[in-house]
Formats: C-alpha cells, sequence, structure tokens
C-alpha cells in the first residue's frame, strides 16, 4: 500500500483527497495492468472505461461541455495521473492524452469546436492527439517545417509529424503548422484534423519500449476548412506552449506514481526474500536504498504539488514545473533502477511489475521537454530574474 500521507499537506484541499480515494478504489476494480499483446484494442478499451468512470471530466474545460469543472484543476489531474500510474502506465497514457490532444481546444476552441469535441472527450467516445513533433523539430519548435496555406474557404497541408502519441487510434488531432505570418516561432498555427480527412495518413507505426500507440503522420494537399483553425492566425507556438503549460507538471506527477509503485514493490520483495538466513531488509545496504528512494519521492512529490498549487492559484509555474518534471523523473529512473536491483534476476524478467516499470519511465525523462531541456528553462527563468541577458 503507497503511502498516502502528502495528501495531507496544505496543497490540498478535502475535494482532492476524495478524489484521490475515490479513484484508488475504482481503478483496483477497473483496471488491470495486461501485457498489451494488441495495444491499439487495450487503449481504445482504457478510453472507453476511464470515460464510463468520469475520469476525462476532469481533463477538459468547461462544464457546459461536460468538463468536471470550467477550468482545469491542475491537482486533480496531477493525482489523477499519479493515480493511475501506480496502477498501470497504459490507463495514465489513455488519460494523460484525453487531456493533452483536447488542451488546446478547451483553451482556444470556438463554440462549434467546443461543442464538437470536448463532449466525446470527456465521454470517452473520442480519443484525441496532440500532433506537434517533426523528424526535425521536437524541442526547438521553432524549426517546425510541416505547412499550411489559405486556400479559398480553408487551408492545404503538407508535411510531417512524428513521435505522435495516440497516432493511428486517434479519432482527431491538433495539428500545428507553418502559416508563415513571420518567422520562426510566430508563424505556426493550429488546426484539428480529423482522422478521416482526405491527404491525411498514418504513414508509420512506432514500436517503443514501453507499449503505446505512437506514430508518423503524414500530411499530402490535406485541406481542412478555416473552421478548423484553433485561435488566431500565427499563434499556433502560444497555443502549443499554454496547452503543454497545463499538462507537463502531470508528467511529473506519472513519474511519482511508477516510482511509488517501484517502492512499493521494493518493500515488499525486501521484507519477504531470504538470503543468508536473514530477510534482504535486514541488510543495512538495503536500509539505505529504501531511505534513499523514499526521501527521494517525497522530495519530487513537494516540488511537483508545489507547481500544481501555484498554477490553480493562476501563477505563472514556467520555472516551477520544468524543476517538477526535471526531478521526478529522473529520481523517477534512479527509485525504479533500485528496485530491479533489489528484486535481482527476477527484475528483468518480462512481464514482472518492476521490469514493466523500468520500461514505462523512460520516455517520460525525454517527452514534453528533455531533461536536458528543462535545466535550460530553470537556468533561463533565474538568469531572467537577475536580469542577466
Amino acid at each position: 500500500m503507497s503511502d498516502k500521507t502528502y495528501l495531507d499537506w496544505p496543497f490540498f484541499e478535502d475535494r482532492h483527497r476524495r478524489l484521490a480515494a475515490k479513484l484508488d478504489a475504482w481503478a483496483v476494480e477497473n483496471i488491470t495492468d495486461g501485457h498489451h499483446d494488441d495495444v491499439d484494442a487495450e487503449c481504445r478499451a482504457l478510453v472507453s472505461v476511464l470515460g464510463e468512470g468520469g475520469w476525462p471530466r476532469y481533463a477538459v474545460g468547461g462544464v457546459a461541455y461536460d468538463g468536471a469543472d470550467d477550468t482545469i484543476d491542475t491537482r486533480s489531474i496531477c493525482l489523477i495521473r499519479e493515480t493511475l500510474a501506480r496502477h498501470s502506465g497504459l490507463a495514465d497514457f489513455a488519460f494523460a492524452m484525453q487531456g493533452l490532444g483536447s488542451g488546446a481546444i478547451t483553451l482556444y476552441g470556438t463554440e462549434e469546436q467546443k461543442r464538437a469535441y470536448l463532449p466525446r472527450v470527456a465521454a470517452g467516445t473520442a480519443i484525441a492527439a496532440f500532433a506537434l513533433s517533426e523528424p526535425d523539430a521536437g524541442s526547438d519548435v521553432a524549426a517546425l517545417g510541416c505547412a499550411a496555406r489559405r486556400d479559398g474557404d480553408g487551408y492545404v497541408l503538407d508535411g510531417e509529424k512524428t513521435w505522435i502519441s495516440n497516432g493511428g487510434i486517434a479519432d482527431f488531432y491538433v495539428v500545428f503548422a507553418r502559416t508563415g505570418e513571420a518567422p520562426g516561432s510566430r508563424g505556426i498555427s493550429a488546426f484539428v484534423v480529423d482522422a478521416g480527412t482526405p491527404g491525411f495518413a498514418v504513414a508509420e507505426r512506432i514500436n517503443v519500449i514501453a507499449p503505446h500507440p505512437l506514430a508518423r503522420l503524414s500530411f499530402t494537399a490535406c485541406r481542412v476548412p478555416a473552421s478548423r483553425l484553433l485561435g488566431p492566425a500565427g499563434q499556433g507556438f502560444k497555443v502549443a506552449m499554454r496547452t503543454l503549460d497545463i499538462f507537463r507538471t502531470s508528467v511529473a506527477a506519472a513519474a511519482l506514481g511508477f516510482a511509488r509503485r517501484a517502492l512499493d514493490e521494493a518493500l515488499e520483495r525486501a521484507t519477504t526474500r531470504t538470503m543468508f538466513n536473514q530477510k534482504l531488509a535486514d541488510f543495512q545496504l538495503t536500509q539505505a536504498k529504501l531511505a534513499q528512494m523514499a526521501t527521494a519521492i517525497d522530495a519530487a512529490a513537494l516540488l511537483t504539488y508545489r507547481a500544481a498549487w501555484l498554477r490553480d492559484q493562476g501563477k505563472t509555474v514556467t520555472r516551477e514545473a520544468a524543476m517538477a518534471k526535471l526531478t521526478a523523473t529522473e529520481s523517477a529512473q534512479t527509485i525504479i533502477d533500485g528496485a530491479v536491483q533489489i528484486f535481482g534476476g527476477l527484475g528483468v524478467v518480462s512481464g514482472e511489475p518492476v521490469e514493466k516499470l523500468y520500461r514505462e519511465i523512460r520516455a517520460l525523462r525525454i517527452y514534453e521537454g528533455a531533461s536536458e531541456v528543462q535545466q535550460l528553462i530553470v537556468a533561463r527563468e533565474l538568469l531572467k530574474e537577475t536580469k542577466f541577458s
């Protein structure tokens, strides 16, 4: 049983504590961490069951569009991701992508766009995706090459996207393309593109170490009506950054969920495994490792929920979110590696909980801003505060 005393911290309100308890009980009954023989089918099923449970509503802003509230509560998002990650990495992925894939519509969508997409996302009857990365444009969004040119009453998209989560199973994609109003990041626009749009294709499915639906997408003379433009033309970079700003802290929370599960597994193993006529937990080396794991989790949790609380107070959390993501993901990698070491040979057997955690955590140190990018962000904010240029 994972430590829950952090829920008593002043970052949370009673509604958050009730939410965490309700979801944990629900997940025990409804979420199983399978072997992922058919990842697409399992992910679709998870989106559906999460929708039936009402959980994607927390990732959608606007009660009028079936969201849980008129604004997205960052602490709720984080608690949901942490809890789901403890139970199943794919369940966390399914929930997170419903939020990330529709977040730009919540923030910038017209009334028509919101009514067309958000209720279906909240219900789990439509799968969302966020298509920003390209072969030569990941962290450097200004290098984006996918283009959209105005043509009559619409836009024509040409180019590629890659590393797109939910690629191949999503019902719609929020796609970022260069429209050329200005050079660099100032000439990018965002569009909603339905999966069946002519000229859109899933060019390649990408297999990664943690089984998730991932794909490379292609756009060839892909025409979308002007009504699918999200926000003002040329403001796509702002749309992307504001969307990521909501969910970046939740990546840290997912890492916390993985880390807490790893510590639980390590404690169980250490207190039941006999070695040299004593329990593994009796060795001081094991005790030191467990202490380091628990301390790192609390340190990461404090940074994560500080960032979430600040954002819910309306504060800008560029530095705080970067610190949280950097610390939580890097710490979780170390904690999970430690759990594998405590398990010994069993820790690298395919399908064992710590082996699955080992594969799940690695991508979190890369996506939504790699650890190195988070360090640059923190340093940039520090230098800005000291008025260095």
